[in-house]
């Protein structure tokens, strides 16, 4: 009988927090400023709950750093399920190598589940006379060192999708970073800069006005909101840039609140008005289980350390 009701406790025990869960504001940090990617998705996400859960949930962008301020911020945090983290793909697969972050990524965040891949797109501006991801290849290696490509920043998706680039083709492109995307498309479209592998929904105006030329995508499969445009995998073997977005919490969450907060953000991101709505600007909405998501993590930060290692990047 003692065996019993000791059981019985611990079996109530471990089911009572997600049972009350949540028990007060839950916050989820955007470690980016506002109108981007994340945070529409975050917010998404928040509005769908709002008519679940009694309690508010909450959209606090924390930029800076890097991402890992916010971050930061998250894996620091009490582990009762109450701050998520919902944070682009280098916060894990490329910070851990250029920024020296406060914390381990892999170890004191909680994947929950992987929420969006993003459309990133390769484009010159209408001088350059390439119509293909083949002619630009032709075209950089008669003039080694004569493009220019942007990005971001040193080691951005968009420096580390040109290094990619060069890497398989044995092009030599001249790396110009900028502090952040809007200038670096500033100077491409009138052609300060030659070459941008840059984000859809920013890109994707621009293309439709014929103020830039689309070549290919960088995932390693055609995007379907995307039509006929080819992926550059589909020329370049090997070629894969796939960033993507995730929710996360701090590492030591029990295990029912995680399961129960992955079922109702999932549900939300399944939305088909919802993945038609974000889909019209490059952003698929995907989900996994946090032990798929876990997996995908450790190999994404595996394949970036190789890359990065190998190219010689350096922080700023």
């Amino acid at each position: 009988m003692r065996f019993l009701i000791a059981a019985a406790l611990v079996f109530f025990s471990a089911w009572a927090p997600a049972q009350t869960f949540p028990e007060r504001p839950v916050r989820i940090i955007v470690p980016l400023t506002p109108g981007g990617s994340p945070d529409t998705i975050a917010r998404a996400i928040a509005q769908g709950l709002q008519g679940v859960w009694t309690q508010p949930v909450v959209v606090e962008n924390r930029p800076g750093g890097s991402q890992n301020i916010g971050s930061d911020l998250v894996a620091k945090s009490p582990p009762d399920g109450h701050t998520w983290l919902l944070a682009p793909d280098n916060v894990f697969s490329v910070n851990p190598y250029l920024t020296k972050p406060p914390f381990d990524p892999l170890t004191d965040l909680m994947p929950v589940t992987q929420v969006a891949r993003i459309a990133f797109l390769l484009v010159v501006p209408p001088s350059v006379p390439v119509n293909s991801v083949q002619e630009l290849v032709t075209y950089a290696k008669q003039r080694p060192g004569e493009l220019n490509h942007g990005s971001s920043g040193n080691g951005s998706p968009q420096h580390l999708g040109a290094v990619m680039f060069q890497q398989l083709t044995g092009t030599k492109l001249n790396h110009v970073p900028y502090k952040g995307a809007a200038p670096a498309v500033a100077d491409l479209l009138p052609g300060r800069i030659q070459v941008w592998i840059g984000a859809a929904n920013t890109l994707l105006p621009h293309i439709k006005d014929g103020k830039l030329k689309l070549l290919g995508s960088t995932a390693p499969k055609r995007f379907a909101q995307l039509g006929d445009t080819p992926a550059i995998g589909e020329f370049i073997n090997g070629y894969s840039l796939d960033p993507w977005l995730g929710l996360f919490m701090p590492a030591k969450v029990p295990q029912d609140i995680v399961m129960r907060v992955h079922g109702e953000v999932v549900k939300i991101l399944n939305s088909p008005d919802l993945k038609a709505r974000l889909g019209a600007q490059g952003i698929e909405l995907v989900t996994n289980s946090p032990a798929e998501f876990a997996r995908f993590v450790r190999e994404d930060n595996a394949k970036w350390a190789k890359i990065i290692k190998e190219a010689g990047i350096k922080g700023d």
